[in-house]
């Protein structure tokens, strides 16, 4: 007898020993649910591998200083 719930993707922070939501959930006290961690950089470059074309090199660290903002 299984509960259905939605997939929700939402942005934590980790402090002391607790992740943080930074938008409200709305759960129960209580709830189990189950995470992935990503950081934001692994996210930045699964979402842009192979969409950015550039006449020359580009290092990792030169996209990531230019923010995502840049990329949208």
């Amino acid at each position: 007898m299984g509960l259905s719930m939605s997939t929700k993707k939402i942005d934590c922070i980790y402090e002391g020993g607790i992740f943080r939501p930074l938008v409200k959930v709305d759960l129960e006290e209580g709830t189990i649910v189950k995470m992935t961690l990503k950081e934001e950089r692994d996210e930045i470059l699964e979402r842009y591998a192979g969409s950015v074309k550039l006449d020359r090199v580009v290092s990792l660290e030169e996209i990531l200083k230019l923010g995502e903002d840049r990329w949208q």
